[in-house]
């Protein structure tokens, strides 16, 4: 053997030493911190299951968009074009919708937002009839679809909520003890990311998750909740665009009047929010008379009879009240088209009835519509101290502020859907004050209707 082969061999030897001593380091540092080490794989991969979830909530929120649109527009083109056609399809499809809500999916009725706050007061132990589950948010999206494709007054925003919130409860059994996230934690992240893909404003979700749902918990929300979040925001724009929901309002107005402008826009707002949110209140909680007995003996011929109400409202408004009102609103802030004046109180009166029927469906785009139409009727009215935009877009967050009793979240999601940054401060003014009318009028909607859901659950007191 030469001097270099002697060279190059021990050169490789001295390799081999290394490596092997490398490896013998590294596997006693794995041994010595097995357990650190998987714990920390357990941690890491029950943030993988959380943060998947949020872009399920937001491939869920886009399927249920695009699913209630199309029945939305499918049923106003058929009454267009066969005018008897609500008169039969929306009593009866009533009927059916209630009877499968009842039979199947007890739980989705109504908006979702009051039974994910219900949901987070369940006791530890006693009867409970579950609030959010797979079931459920399976039933929330079919039965909503089909109550908008049958001409009721409904939106999908609140119901995506407890859509949200059934499926990152639904995730919490995968996800290891050591991520340490309450149940609580996984309705408020679940129901808050079905806020913001419904809305396609992921920080309106954020804010929704701290005002309206983390009542009853931390208000400060953990990193991978807010990541979850922010992903099903993600998610939906990548489906659904990067506009906003009502798309790019241009026009604003801003005059030394402008004070005068928000004040009357939200004291009738809050007045007309709080009248709003009593009646939806009392239809659940206290509804007293011929008309609740007649509901409550016979729930299928109401919402039968709900439905020819509905059939005649849209009838005789020429169909602008069908559906969750958003191609209404959006022409009303683009000025594509001008509503008549009687288009909010419409809508306001078709929307109740609506709620009055037990089916599954929000009432966020609603209210939006409920307010663009009040807007446009303070135009005349204001024309001199506000551009016509402004005026609609200040009554839309006043109402929704009202109806919630929710007002940071309220001119959130205007904000975002609108991009009315520039009109900020009115915003926020309008969305303060409307809460505060809408008080001295109604307790607040979800709240108490959680508070309701909350004792309809416990047991009757023994005689």
């Amino acid at each position: 053997m030469s001097s270099d082969q002697g060279w190059i061999m021990r050169r490789l030897m001295a390799l081999r030493q290394r490596v092997e001593a490398r490896l013998r380091l590294t596997q006693a540092y794995i041994r010595a911190n097995q357990n650190y080490l998987l714990a920390q794989l357990r941690i890491w991969g029950g943030r993988m299951v959380f943060w998947g979830c949020g872009i399920v909530v937001g491939l869920a929120a886009v399927a249920f968009a695009l699913l209630s649109d199309g029945a939305a527009e499918r049923f106003a083109h058929a009454a267009a074009l066969y005018p008897w056609m609500p008169f039969i399809v929306t009593p009866l499809a009533g009927a059916g919708l209630l009877w499968l809500t009842r039979t199947y999916f007890p739980g989705s009725q109504g908006s979702g937002i009051p039974q994910v706050i219900a949901e987070m007061k369940r006791p530890a132990d006693g009867p409970w009839r579950p609030l959010v589950s797979l079931r459920i948010a399976f039933g929330k999206i079919m039965l909503g679809v089909g109550a908008v494709g049958a001409g009721f007054s409904f939106g999908r925003e609140g119901p995506t909520v407890q859509i949200g919130a059934s499926l990152m409860a639904a995730a919490g059994r995968f996800m290891p003890a050591t991520l340490r996230i309450h149940r609580q934690h996984l309705l408020v992240a679940g129901g808050a990311a079905g806020i913001a893909a419904a809305f396609n404003a992921p920080l309106a979700g954020i804010v929704f998750a701290i005002e309206e749902l983390s009542r009853s918990v931390e208000s400060r929300m953990s990193g991978v909740v807010i990541t979850a979040i922010v992903l099903a925001g993600v998610i939906a724009q990548y489906f659904l665009g990067n506009d906003n929901y009502f798309g790019r309002v241009v026009v604003f107005g801003e005059s030394s009047e402008l004070l005068y402008t928000i004040l009357t826009c939200a004291v009738i707002t809050g007045f007309a929010g709080g009248i709003f949110a009593r009646m939806l209140l009392i239809s659940v909680t206290g509804w007293k008379g011929r008309l609740a007995e007649f509901r409550s003996a016979h729930p299928y011929a109401f919402v039968v009879f709900c439905g020819l109400l509905l059939a005649a409202i849209g009838y005789t408004s020429g169909g602008i009240t069908w559906g969750s009102g958003f191609p209404e609103t959006k022409s009303l802030l683009t000025g594509q088209a001008d509503m008549p004046w009687y288009y909010g109180p419409a809508k306001f009166v078709a929307t109740v009835i609506s709620y009055l029927s037990g089916l599954p469906g929000g009432i966020f785009a609603p209210s939006l519509a409920i307010g663009a139409g009040i807007g446009q009727d303070l135009v005349p009215l204001l024309s001199g101290q506000a551009f016509p935009t402004t005026i609609v877009v200040l009554c839309m967050v006043g109402f929704l502020a009202a109806a919630t009793q929710a007002p940071i979240t309220a001119f959130i999601i205007v904000m975002e859907m609108v991009d009315g940054y520039s009109l900020v401060i009115g915003l926020m003014a309008t969305a303060l004050i409307a809460s505060a009318v809408s008080r001295m009028v109604s307790k607040p909607l979800y709240a108490t209707l959680a508070e309701h859901m909350v004792r309809q659950q416990s047991p009757p007191p023994a005689k």
